[in-house]
């Protein structure tokens, strides 16, 4: 059975797995090159700090994917919309795992007094849209080869929750 529970900082070489994976093989994420634990502890902390919750999936103690949100841009006339992660494991996606990670951030934001959330996803990665739209989210904006990865120009597109 999968459980959805706030992380701890003993999960993050699992999520740091994910996420590397994501930067390996998708265009979920633009960066190129992997990360590091230090930099996910440092993710992790910063999260916390600010007040903003990180779950993740778990099926008999291993972690298949997660979820967070967090600042959407710093100036403080944005302070009540954040921007929401989801991830999840290879071996994990077409599951509903990703279903299980989004009532929580979206609750999560509800209850820290959020008015929007706000959802970057590549353009063509309809699984996520797809997924965002199951929760109300809808597309405000599309944005053309503003990214590069693996040889090609990619599209960027913003989903939005009004809460």
């Amino acid at each position: 059975m999968i459980t959805i529970r706030e992380a701890t900082e003993n999960d993050l070489p699992a999520i740091l797995e994910i996420y590397n994976e994501i930067i390996a093989n998708t265009t979920a994420v633009y960066y190129y090159e992997p990360h590091t634990l230090e930099m996910r502890q440092q993710w992790f902390a910063e999260r916390k700090q600010q007040g903003f919750p990180i779950f993740v999936a778990e099926e008999d103690g291993r972690v298949l994917g997660m979820s967070t949100i967090g600042p959407f841009r710093i100036p403080t006339a944005y302070q009540f919309t954040v921007e929401n992660t989801v991830h999840v494991a290879a071996e994990a996606r077409g599951k509903g795992i990703g279903k299980l990670l989004m009532p929580p951030i979206i609750n999560a934001a509800a209850a820290m007094n959020k008015h929007a959330i706000v959802a970057g996803i590549d353009a063509q990665n309809e699984v996520s849209i797809r997924l965002h739209k199951q929760f109300g989210f809808e597309e405000v904006a599309h944005f053309k080869q503003v990214g590069f990865k693996f040889g090609r120009w990619l599209d960027l597109k913003f989903l939005e929750l009004v809460l």
